[in-house]
């Protein structure tokens, strides 16, 4: 087909809006007809990864696990989108590394933000002590150094980020220069 094959690598805090811009970016791309698949952290946990649990060592082979799938689909020239929370830096380090083409978004909110976007009620359930090792509240949130692209959703729009994927995306040379955004 031709397609140079990549992952994009939506991480942030729960509710900062990492789903949301995903189906967005897919929106686009599909309406493109690019070769796509989306791997979304909690789908991933109720198939791929079920049983694994939130320690440190579980979210990270949750995420190596991701990432061999990630490959697999790069290789074959697939834009393969994922969305999953990934709170440590160096296991998403590792998978960029096995991956190759490999961009990283960081979608950015403040923590007070995500807690209001909450509509399942999680942080409240973690702050209240009901779940534990929940990123954010009883477990970290490394933020990545240098991601290639930022998204600040709680100072732009929706249209505004998934522009701001898209034209990284183009600039990296792994959509055509025509392709709308």
């Amino acid at each position: 087909m031709g397609q140079k094959g990549v992952t994009v690598w939506f991480t942030g805090l729960s509710g900062a809006g990492k789903t949301t811009i995903t189906q967005a970016v897919a929106k686009k791309l599909r309406a493109e007809n690019y070769p796509l698949e989306i791997l979304d952290g909690d789908i991933v946990r109720q198939n791929l990864t079920k049983g694994l649990g939130f320690s440190k060592e579980d979210r990270d082979e949750n995420i190596r696990r991701i990432g061999f799938v990630c490959q697999l689909l790069t290789r074959h020239g697939a834009i393969t989108l994922v969305s999953a929370i990934s709170p440590y830096r160096e296991i998403r380090e590792e998978v960029r590394q096995k991956i190759g083409n490999f961009v990283e978004v960081f979608v950015n909110a403040p923590l007070a933000v995500c807690e209001e976007r909450d509509v399942k009620g999680l942080y409240q359930k973690a702050r209240a002590g009901e779940i534990k090792q929940f990123t954010g509240i009883s477990d970290p949130y490394e933020a990545p150094l240098n991601p290639e692209i930022e998204c600040r959703t709680d100072l732009e729009s929706l249209e505004e980020s998934v522009a701001k994927v898209l034209n990284k995306l183009k600039e990296l040379g792994y959509l055509n220069q025509d392709t709308p955004v």
